[in-house]
């Protein structure tokens, strides 16, 4: 949304205590608002140290969780809401790695329990895997946004990824089906418009 020239003005005119209240206004309904403003004004934390503390939470949850594999619906839906922490700490702190780094990081914890999943009828882990291989592809999508200089460290986190991938084998069937290239869990191999790649993998009708 555009605000006009008058409506700037009519803000600026405003005293400042009723600037200070329409403000506590705002943040009151818009927590998340407050929490970024917080986080970029007093907050005596970095972006690195958020990030560390998301990957314990990440890894904590994930392990909760995992006593509740035999039970797809209500497990993927914790898995989303873990994945919604993580969204929201990338929008308080605009941490472009931590954005690629973390979901990577929530996917492997997930496939620390491959035996688990592995002994789960297919169709009932279907919708997880094909989440966690869309995530997949989401996170190659940001990373080749992300400046070189990063892609070594994400390379770590990709090829503990593709190495529990294969030891799951209807998950790496599933790959495979979608038209995902295992070479591209690397950054450097990640194609050049790799967008319009899975804009027409998605239009073949697949990864859905």
């Amino acid at each position: 949304m555009e605000y006009s020239k008058e409506f700037k003005a009519a803000l600026s005119n405003f005293s400042s205590i009723e600037k200070d209240r329409l403000i506590f206004r705002l943040l009151k309904k818009d927590k998340l608002l407050s929490k970024k403003l917080y986080f970029e004004l007093i907050d005596p934390e970095t972006t690195d140290n958020k990030r560390d503390s998301m990957e314990e939470i990440v890894s904590e949850k994930v392990l909760l969780a995992s006593k509740y594999i035999g039970n797809q619906k209500y497990y993927l839906g914790i898995i989303r809401k873990i994945s919604a922490e993580i969204t929201e700490h990338v929008k308080i702190t605009t941490d472009k790695f931590g954005e690629v780094s973390l979901n990577i990081l929530l996917i492997n914890k997930i496939l620390e329990f491959n035996d688990d999943l592995s002994r789960q009828r297919f169709d009932n882990v279907y919708k997880l895997y094909l989440y966690l291989i869309n995530k997949t592809v989401k996170s190659l999508l940001l990373t080749k946004k992300l400046d070189v200089d990063y892609w070594m460290e994400i390379d770590e986190h990709l090829e503990s990824l593709e190495e529990k991938i294969h030891q799951n084998h209807y998950l790496e069937k599933l790959f495979i089906n979608n038209g995902i290239d295992f070479n591209w869990l690397t950054s450097d191999k990640i194609p050049d418009h790799f967008d319009l790649i899975i804009k027409d993998i998605k239009n073949q009708g697949f990864l859905r």
